[in-house]
């Protein structure tokens, strides 16, 4: 009896680069969720940029990993969290200080709103490569490095940042979903770094 070989079916590129896209809406959907506890988004970001980079590796990975990669993640990374929302507080009152007229305000609260956005760039890049078992500070250094050296980068990092604003402006909904394309830009990103 001869065999018969069945070849296997291999996605087109389009169902392959369509399913991406869906896995990072419903990312975002995990992400959001995950936030919920307002400290935690950092710890949320980085699993699901972990979930992103095995999705595209094609290695197994559903929402068991994602809440395994969350709790790992959030056991020092709650800290992060914190931190992000100090200093967020610090601009806003900054920027009262500017709005209150004092003097040299314009120029201190420019300089804090930039300060603001690079250190959430450089959070987003060092979500992105989060792996198990890494420090959190050692992710940062490296990450606030990799801003400053990789500038078109970073800029790539912030237009994701002010989509995800806008989009939160217009159509509130909408943000959720986008979340996760934010997460799937800084793992892009840092792939692109990492290849250079």
């Amino acid at each position: 009896m001869a065999e018969v070989r069945v070849k296997a079916r291999k996605e087109s590129v389009f169902a392959e680069r369509f399913g991406v896209f869906a896995e990072c809406l419903l990312t975002g959907v995990w992400i959001a969720v995950a936030s919920v506890g307002v400290v935690t988004y950092a710890a949320a970001f980085a699993a699901g940029a972990r979930h992103l980079r095995r999705r595209t590796t094609h290695e197994g990975g559903g929402w068991r990993e994602f809440v395994g990669d969350f709790r790992t993640a959030l056991r020092r990374g709650w800290a992060v969290g914190l931190a992000g929302w100090v200093a967020a507080g610090l601009v806003w009152v900054d920027v009262q200080a500017v709005r209150a007229g004092l003097p040299g305000g314009p120029l201190v609260g420019a300089a804090g709103l930039f300060a603001l956005i690079g250190a959430a760039v450089a959070g987003l890049r060092a979500t992105a490569v989060w792996e198990p078992g890494e420090s959190w500070r050692a992710l940062l250094a490296a990450a606030g490095r990799r801003t400053v050296l990789d500038p078109a980068g970073s800029f790539l990092l912030v237009g994701g940042v002010v989509l995800v604003v806008c989009s939160a402006l217009l159509i509130a909904p909408l943000a959720v979903p986008v979340l996760g394309a934010v997460a799937a830009a800084a793992v892009a990103v840092e792939e692109r770094y990492r290849r250079r």
